[in-house]
Formats: C-alpha cells, structure tokens, sequence
C-alpha cells in the first residue's frame, strides 16, 4: 500500500516556516495545525510549522519519513446531522529532534520569517528548575528551551526589536502566557543574561494566555485498519477529532492583522480578556470530564460515550452539570455550551476513553472542580452530592482495581499512606487525604460536611460497590443496570 509522503501528495505549495511548536502530539496536530492548513489555504498567512518534541521521540522521525504530512478525520454531529470528513493537512514542514539534531533548533532562531511559537507540553509543562543551563543541548524543561531559542535569537538579530515572537501556549493552565513569561525571565536571571536580553523580552515578544477546546481521541486503535482500507494509503500518523473547536486568544488587537482567522471563518478570537471563556470550558467540559471518569470507570464503562448514553451514569453526569455546576456560573451562554457540551460526549463517531481522562486525576480535580464545589457550598449553603460522590470515586480510584489513575510517585504515595494508616476507617481515611494541602493548596476538612460525606460515599462504594452506591447515594429515579 502507497505511504503517505510528498511524492504521493504531488506539488503543493512549501510556505516559510513561521512558527515553532513544541509537540507533535495529536491534539496540535489536530487543532493548531490544522488551523494555520486552513489560513495558508483561505488567507495570506502563508506559513508552516516546524515541530519539536520536548521530550524526545519516536513521532519526530516518522513525522519526517512523511514530509510532515498527516490526515485528520473530523467525526460527530455536524448541524444536527452525522458527519465525516478528512483532510491531509500540509501546514508542518519538518520536526526537529532536539536530542540528535540540536543545531538544527539553533538555526532555525536565525530565521528571518520565524513569528510565532505554539506549545501543548500537558499541565505540568510550564515550569522552572534550577538544573537547566543554557549550554544543555537540549535544556530538561519547556521554558529552558524556550528561553534558550529566545536568547539564540536575541544574540542572531542583536537584540533587533522587529525579530521578538509572539508566544501561543496551549497548556490548559490558567494565564499560561504569564506564566510562561514569567518562567522564561527566571532562566535570564538564573543563566546571568544580559539586562538588555531581559528587555527584548519585555518589549519586542508577546506572550498570550490562551483557551484551546477541541476534544482529540488521536490515533484511532480500533478503526485504524478500517480507515488506512478507506483512504488507500498508510498515514501512521492519523488522527480522529471532532468538528467542534475553539481557540480563544488574549492579546492586542494588533493580532489579527497577522492571524487572520475571521477571514478564513476560523472560530478563533483574540480578546483583551479569556476569563469568562476559561471558566466555562474549564467548569462545564473539563470539569464533567474529571468527575464522570472514576465514577464511569467503577461501573465498568469504557468510554465518555458509553458513560453519557447509560441511563445511570448519563443521568448522574447531566444532573452534576446542570444542578452543581450551572447555578455557580453567573455568565451568558452556559446554558447552551452546557447542552453541546452533552451532545459531544455523546459523539458516535469518538471513543475517547475514559481512563485517558484520569492522567493526574486529583490535580485537574483542584483545577476544574474543587473551585466549582466550594462556590456551590458559599452560594447555596450545603454541599453538591454529584460533586462530592465523584470526588469520593476518585479517591476510592486511586486505592483500588485496575482503573488506578496514572500519577507522578508523590502523589500515589499519598493516597496510598492515607488508605494503609487507616485500613477501613474510611472517615479517618477520608481525613487524612482531604488534610493534604500539596494535593489541594489547602486542608479540606475545614470546608463544611465534607469530610463526613466523602467518608460515607467511600464506605458504600467499598461494601457494596459502584452500582447500588451511585443509585442509592444520587437518586434512584431508575434501575440500576
């Protein structure tokens, strides 16, 4: 069977590589780049990409067997009816493996047309460590390496204020531009750089805060054979995302005269303020996510389809959004993007598997839902039992079965301290873990009930197990199945 490369492809325009991004994973893939395929194809943005990978990998090398070329097939509901469509998209012009190829990374600081920098390197990707040197080949984290390329720059153009970046981290973490910002400036002042180069960042870079929202399975296991039949040609990078997305981008108005996305009809905005857009994506899909996946999962579901079409669990995940999450969001439009929000999960085309979701399971629940259940308990007066039961599932999760969250060392150290100091005492169990300010930045057990809630949820899924717990803990407005 043909492979998916240039010479399959035939001629198509090679664009100047104006932006650097760090991943090449397949959310990028299917967001970001797709996105600049669209405005080289429908605008004047006339520009590629070039990938790198933070942390070294196998994708880089087949990335450039295939010239940087990769199908997207974009599945679900499409103006209320089911839709398929696929595209190979032609916006990455090589990868660069900063492992063997570091000069290359050098090289490309020294390039004339290069403008924008886009990053997705998880939630836990924009931070500072000591240990990184600007000598490393390559740093260790993302902002090292970013602060490395900047500086390359800097000294490439001698601090030539026409030659600054404009910086696009798509990590989901609240203000991530100022946060990587900030991290950036602690490597100058760390690596003892110049204060001009400090300046240049200041003045000739921009560093946004960004929302991304498009849900991305990536490489579709169980249909791959089906689809690569469907196309005639290999594409070992294939991705499956649905028609839905978002790109909300805080900076100057300045921007769209470089990212012309309304022209190309592209539902991306630049705004001076992504608040009320972060809240809402955050809250309502983030948010349903991390709570439906450990309950979903100890029913013995798969998937966030599976879980949303069942009659209990789908029950359970609309009745959360819509009675505990809904009424502490006083913004336009949330109604609304709540009942999309719905209709994506149950998306027929999208097997977007639930124990991909817990990855860092208790840190999104800091950052997604804990804000949520302590607004509820200041508005309303009394604790959000949905919240409360997923917040229970999730901690039962990490104690026991299969279905155990994938978390760094430290953390399943802690909840596995909690669980074995206590046996099956679950309130001095539920004590302990909600006692844990690393987990939650502060000592849970002073918020109202909560401690005694979590402790009785804990003990009728540990005795009677995830079916008869959800019915009889949230309703019992049908059969358990």
């Amino acid at each position: 069977m043909r492979k998916l490369n240039k010479k399959m492809c035939g001629e198509y325009i090679q664009y100047p590589e104006k932006v650097l991004q760090f991943g090449e994973g397949n959310f990028l893939r299917a967001f970001a780049d797709w996105q600049i395929d669209q405005l080289n194809q429908l605008t004047d943005f006339n520009g590629s990409v070039v990938a790198v990978q933070p942390r070294g990998s196998e994708k880089i090398k087949r990335l450039n067997e295939q010239d940087g070329l990769f199908t997207l097939f974009l599945q679900g509901i499409k103006d209320g009816k089911p839709a398929e469509e696929h595209t190979i998209v032609k916006s990455i012009s090589r990868g660069i493996d900063l492992f063997s190829d570091y000069d290359s990374f050098k090289r490309l600081a020294a390039q004339e047309e290069l403008r924008f920098i886009i990053s997705n390197t998880t939630e836990a990707g924009i931070t500072f460590e000591k240990g990184d040197r600007l000598e490393d080949r390559p740093q260790k984290t993302f902002p090292g390496k970013l602060a490395a390329f900047l500086y390359f720059r800097y000294k490439a153009f001698a601090g030539d204020a026409e030659k600054g970046c404009i910086m696009l981290p798509c990590e989901l973490v609240e203000e991530n531009g100022r946060k990587l910002k900030a991290a950036v400036l602690q490597y100058a002042g760390l690596w003892e750089l110049e204060p001009d180069f400090t300046q240049w960042i200041h003045d000739a870079n921009i560093f946004c805060n960004t929302l991304v929202d498009r849900i991305v399975p990536g490489f579709p296991v169980d249909t791959a054979e089906e689809l690569t039949d469907f196309l005639g040609y290999e594409d070992r990078l294939l991705v499956v995302g649905e028609h839905y997305y978002l790109w909300v981008i805080e900076g100057p108005e300045q921007l769209q005269n470089e990212l012309p996305f309304a022209e190309a009809g592209l539902n991306a905005l630049i705004t001076s303020d992504l608040t009320s857009y972060r809240t809402k994506k955050v809250r309502i899909l983030n948010g349903a996510h991390t709570a439906l996946a450990p309950v979903a999962l100890l029913y013995g579901l798969q998937t966030v389809r599976e879980a949303a079409e069942h009659e209990v669990t789908g029950r359970f995940i609309e009745e959360l959004i819509n009675e505990e999450i809904l009424p502490v969001l006083q913004m336009e439009g949330v109604t609304q993007y709540a009942a999309d929000v719905l209709q994506r999960f149950k998306n027929p085309y999208i097997q977007h598997y639930l124990q991909s979701i817990t990855l860092n399971a208790a840190a999104k629940f800091k950052t997604r839902n804990l804000p949520t259940l302590k607004a509820y308990i200041e508005q309303e007066g009394r604790l959000p039992e949905k919240l409360v039961f997923s917040f229970s599932a999730m901690i039962y999760s990490y104690w026991n079965g299969p279905n155990k969250p994938a978390d760094g060392e430290g953390v399943l150290n802690r909840f596995q301290m909690a669980r074995s100091r206590c046996k099956d005492d679950m309130f001095q169990a539920a004590s302990s873990i909600l006692g844990e300010e690393r987990l939650w930045g502060k000592n849970l057990n002073h918020l109202p009930g909560l401690t005694e809630r979590t402790a009785f949820f804990l003990s009728v899924i540990h005795k009677r197990g995830m079916k008869h717990a959800l019915h009889e803990c949230c309703g019992k407005k049908g059969e358990v199945k």
